[in-house]
């Protein structure tokens, strides 16, 4: 089966994902490649944001798209967040309520689209996704220094702007990520109900 342009995309956005989690977990050994790793995840994001727009644009929209680009998208934030994780720069249980709610969210998905239903993404939750991408771009500026909580009694200067702007991001990510999850969950309750 030939593969239209927007799930090439959707595809390159996967091969990337292992590229990107190599380069960020080397990073400790090799500090300048942090900024290969950034390029990579910004370029990743942004096939995302483009096959979408092809796809509706062109009438490009196919069953494998459907199913692949939320799963790409999952990938590459989850890949982020564990790698992230691990390099001691987002608490661990920040990174599983983040990835908790996607599955959970995929999960009550898959089970409207059971039933003939399909759930639009709420306004919460596409700023949830735009906050936490660029928390993770900014996690990956200052990926090498360190950790994430922020000593006011250091000089501040670009570093650690950035460092606390990264750190206010993370809070605010993790508090939509919780309360889209929510307000999700009550606006297609019924969803549930008849499930039980």
């Amino acid at each position: 089966m030939k593969m239209n342009l927007p799930n090439k995309l959707t595809m390159l956005r996967v091969i990337m994902v292992p590229f990107f989690v190599a380069f960020l977990l080397l990073t400790p050994e090799y500090p300048n490649f942090k900024w290969v790793a950034l390029i990579l995840f910004a370029v990743a994001s942004l096939t995302d944001l483009l096959d979408g727009y092809i796809a509706r644009k062109y009438h490009l929209v196919t069953n494998f798209g459907k199913f692949m680009d939320p799963l790409a998208d999952k990938l590459l934030v989850s890949a982020a967040l564990v790698c992230l994780t691990a390099l001691g720069k987002i608490p661990a249980w920040m990174t599983i309520v983040i990835i908790s709610r996607e599955f959970i969210i995929s999960g009550f998905r898959l089970i409207a689209a059971e039933r003939g239903i399909v759930i639009a993404a709420g306004w919460l939750g596409k700023w949830k996704t735009a906050v936490t991408m660029i928390m993770l771009v900014m996690m990956l500026l200052v990926v090498n220094g360190a950790g994430i909580v922020f000593d006011p009694t250091e000089t501040m200067g670009v570093y650690g702007w950035l460092l606390l702007i990264a750190d206010v991001l993370l809070w605010i990510s993790v508090i939509l990520t919780v309360v889209s999850l929510i307000d999700y969950l009550v606006k297609n309750k019924d969803v549930m109900k008849d499930e039980a």
